[in-house]
């Protein structure tokens, strides 16, 4: 039997979802039918992640109380801080997986499958990735982590604990943004390996376990950084166009640009350039949304070929605005992207059929067996 190759699965319908809907084509994208223009200019994370978690946008009570459910579960147990202190010379995405595998020990529902208590295990993850990403950061500069504040939203406690310090409105919005723009995107490669781990009806913990290893390839979560390091080699925007054909002539990509999923401009692109444009002329730093606007002016010529920018194409430069080292650029992904992944697990379970998919076998056939002493 020969059967059909679908290298990569390019274009393979794996199952139905209701999280999010994406056409590549056009340049759409909805979370739970809601354009992400929309939630972009009027939403938040918190409520966008209880969208996403819960199937519809809360009301005032409702939001008032999922916030105060992550606020109580911000705090990390001091055992996992101390697995942190232990493997704190380790890269930040080896940690956040070391560490979301440690809290499974001290969840206590952590082998309740029910749905209920799975969307609770939800967000409680929702809760506490940016702590666990801020006290490993602190810990290895030799410093103690920056307790969480009660009286922040979850973009203003993640940047409040990275030094200490409260950031203006603007910086927060930017971070708030940038986390809502991540929070969701259908069977990426982080969603689908979280999928493929909960199809063996594995815990919640074990399958985000499975998404951020997988994060973690720089095929997948490591652009902003690559972006960003692209940025502070052109120097000049007057640089970009010679720097952009010596990386094409060499048969070099051009990182930001293109996207497995769309043909159209990304439409979590817009959102990111305006943050990059207006943070950077309230902190007096325009030069790296300058450069990239200039790199995305010489490349419009390959649009034709559905190459345009992606999220992550002005996502760095935002990062690096706020101050925040590169090796947590794909950390500060893993804490947009949780309650997407924690969605696409708990749509596995509710509709479960174990992940199997087949090779096609090019080897050889039928080959003698040699006995050792004869070979």
């Amino acid at each position: 039997m020969t059967e059909t190759l679908a290298r990569g699965l390019k274009d393979v319908v794996l199952d139905t979802t209701e999280s999010s809907f994406i056409d590549g084509e056009a340049g759409i994208l909805l979370y739970r039918g809601y354009s992400i223009h929309d939630l972009a200019a009027k939403s938040t994370f918190e409520e966008t992640s209880y969208l996403l978690l819960h199937g519809k946008l809360p009301t005032k009570a409702e939001l008032s109380a999922f916030h105060a459910r992550l606020v109580a579960a911000r705090a990390l147990p001091p055992q996992v801080i101390e697995v942190i202190r232990q493997v704190q010379d380790a890269h930040p995405m080896d940690v956040l997986r070391t560490a979301v595998s440690a809290l499974s020990a001290f969840d206590p529902e952590t082998e309740d499958m029910g749905k209920e208590a799975n969307v609770r295990k939800s967000e409680r993850l929702t809760a506490v990735f940016p702590t666990i990403v801020t006290a490993h950061h602190r810990l290895r500069r030799g410093q103690e982590p920056v307790a969480p504040r009660s009286d922040l939203s979850h973009a203003a406690n993640f940047l409040y604990m990275i030094d200490g310090v409260e950031r203006s409105a603007d910086a927060v919005a930017a971070m708030d943004l940038d986390f809502l723009l991540h929070a969701e995107h259908g069977a990426n490669a982080s969603a689908f390996a979280a999928r493929v781990t909960a199809s063996t009806l594995s815990d919640l913990h074990s399958s985000i376990v499975t998404a951020i290893g997988t994060l973690k390839g720089p095929l997948h979560g490591g652009a902003a950084e690559a972006v960003q390091k692209m940025t502070e080699e052109i120097g000049k925007p007057e640089n970009a166009q010679a720097y952009i054909k010596a990386r094409l002539d060499a048969k070099d990509r051009i990182m930001g640009f293109g996207h497995r999923v769309y043909r159209a401009e990304d439409p979590r692109a817009r959102h990111m350039r305006e943050k990059s444009r207006s943070l950077g002329e309230e902190l007096g730093h325009q030069e790296w949304y300058e450069i990239l606007q200039q790199v995305e002016k010489d490349m419009s010529p390959y649009q034709s070929r559905g190459i345009f920018v992606n999220v992550d194409f002005y996502a760095g430069s935002v990062y690096a605005l706020l101050g925040i080292p590169e090796d947590l650029f794909v950390p500060i992904f893993a804490i947009g992207r949780i309650p997407g992944w924690c969605i696409e697990i708990l749509e596995q379970y509710d509709n479960n059929m174990l992940i199997r998919p087949l090779l096609q076998y090019t080897g050889p056939m039928n080959v003698e067996y040699v006995p050792l002493e004869k070979r």
